[in-house]
């Protein structure tokens, strides 16, 4: 029971991901009674990026890149692990609040005729999740957000291979939110600019050592 007892207060940083259930809620909340656009997300340049049903792959792999990244800096790093999360709920936050002040959605989706893997996977996403509150993308968000977190980490440092591989997915992944058609590619530098913003406050700032008490951020002895 003791080492119980050690063990939760050892990883008690991970219960600010119990956050998720706001999100979550805002979420569904957002979904059934939001769910009229009052703007519409638009540039010339959506015509010239192609639908591509592939980029469903990337798109879906979004949700496995968070978990890894919260994986490995939570029982690496607590000052990383809060700058992450706190990165990622503050701006996805933010984006509902936007949503709220400015409803806003897309009408860029094709009409998905093909019965491939991957025409079923796009549709499946289409019928699951309207074209609405869209600006700022939490997708480029929280891409941004954890390849941030994870070349800022100190036990990565000489790890370019992983950095690198990050990048690359996270890349991969903002470039499927306009090839699925998911998003507009204002969308996409509203995410970004958003991001920008956040890192400036985040890392440069150092809110998190502001905001949380220094036994907070010892980091864990502990390395996946």
């Amino acid at each position: 029971m003791e080492r119980l007892k050690e063990k939760l207060e050892q990883y008690k940083h991970f219960s600010i991901l119990t956050y998720y259930i706001v999100i979550f809620s805002l979420y569904n909340i957002y979904e059934k009674l939001i769910t009229v656009p009052k703007y519409y997300m638009y540039s010339r340049l959506d015509d010239y990026i192609p639908f591509v049903k592939e980029m469903v792959i990337p798109y879906l792999f979004w949700y496995i890149y968070i978990i890894i990244a919260l994986i490995y800096l939570g029982f690496t790093s607590k000052k990383d692990f809060y700058d992450f999360t706190i990165f990622m709920f503050s701006g996805m936050t933010i984006c509902f609040i936007i949503y709220a002040i400015f409803p806003n959605g897309q009408n860029l989706r094709p009409a998905i005729k093909g019965t491939d893997i991957f025409s079923r996977m796009v549709y499946f996403i289409y019928t699951t999740d309207t074209p609405t509150n869209c600006a700022p993308s939490m997708h480029v968000l929280d891409s941004v957000a954890v390849h941030i977190a994870l070349s800022k980490c100190e036990a990565l440092k000489n790890k370019f291979w992983v950095k690198f591989a990050s990048f690359i997915t996270m890349v991969l992944i903002i470039m499927s939110t306009v090839m699925l058609k998911q998003h507009s590619i204002l969308d996409v530098i509203y995410g970004i600019i958003l991001s920008l913003l956040l890192y400036i406050i985040i890392y440069k700032f150092n809110i998190t050592q502001h905001i949380l008490p220094a036994d907070a951020l010892e980091h864990s002895s502990n390395s996946l």
